[in-house]
């Protein structure tokens, strides 16, 4: 063979590896674009579910923050309509108290049947009488509801006080007392 004509094969081939070479990488650059378009798609996708998660989140902070604002102010509302009807209650038995015809403890108890009192909240207006500081004197022989509650005084001990350790677990949010627990009472002359 001739030089020529093998310098022409090889120039064929140099020419035919060269476009097999072209055609692969626009095929792989075509490849890479693709991928580089999914992947964009995807991103967008992500990003459209991370804004809907965003709003989502958003919405159900706020719904929690209501009702934490209602359950808080609906506390309040039950704190108002129990201090309400302890009062009633104690001026249904200071009438009772002052009425020579009637037995102070049946009332009480009647009422308290009445109206569904349980011995835990009798209890608590105890409690609280216990805080207000002590009027048997004004009474008479009649004992008071502390006294009857908590035992406590005759005519002889004038001078004795309950004194009572009280455990309060209160509310983080709007610091309502939601238990409370005598931890110690004590007669103390």
């Amino acid at each position: 063979m001739s030089t020529g004509l093998i310098i022409a094969i090889v120039l064929i081939a140099l020419i035919v590896i060269a476009a097999v070479l072209l055609v692969g990488r626009k095929g792989r650059q075509k490849r890479l674009d693709t991928r580089r378009d999914q992947a964009r798609e995807i991103r967008r996708e992500a990003e459209s579910s991370r804004a809907q998660a965003d709003r989502a989140r958003a919405e159900a902070d706020e719904r929690a923050a209501r009702a934490r604002r209602e359950e808080a102010a609906a506390r309040e509302h039950a704190t108002s309509a129990d201090a309400q009807a302890r009062e009633a209650r104690e001026r249904h038995v200071d009438a009772a108290r002052k009425d020579p015809d009637t037995d102070e403890d049946e009332f009480a108890q009647s009422y308290d049947r009445e109206h569904g009192l349980d011995r835990d909240e009798e209890r608590d207006r105890g409690d609280e009488a216990g805080t207000r500081g002590d009027e048997a004197g004004d009474r008479g022989d009649k004992p008071s509801l502390k006294e009857r509650l908590f035992g406590g005084r005759g005519k002889d001990d004038d001078e004795g006080r309950i004194h009572e350790e009280v455990r309060r677990e209160r509310d983080r949010e709007t610091g309502q007392v939601r238990r409370e627990e005598v931890t110690n009472r004590r007669f103390e002359d």
